[in-house]
């Protein structure tokens, strides 16, 4: 979830530095990419995945006719 919303914030800097929009401050291109940056290593380094638990994957059999 957090790799989407760094491509989104990677494209709307792309906008902002190729059509040569003059923002203020906060929202310059330089300050959007680098919380895409922020989002792109937060993804990486696992936090914001989906986590699944262990006893919902795991599908043994408790009875079996033999």
């Amino acid at each position: 979830m957090l790799a989407i919303a760094a491509a989104v914030l990677f494209f709307i800097s792309f906008l902002i530095n190729a059509a040569d929009i003059d923002t203020n401050d906060v929202f310059s291109s330089t300050n959007i990419t680098l919380l895409g940056l922020t989002a792109l290593a937060l993804h990486l380094a696992g936090i914001g995945a989906a986590r699944t638990s262990h006893t919902t994957t795991s599908r043994r059999r408790r009875w079996s006719r033999s």
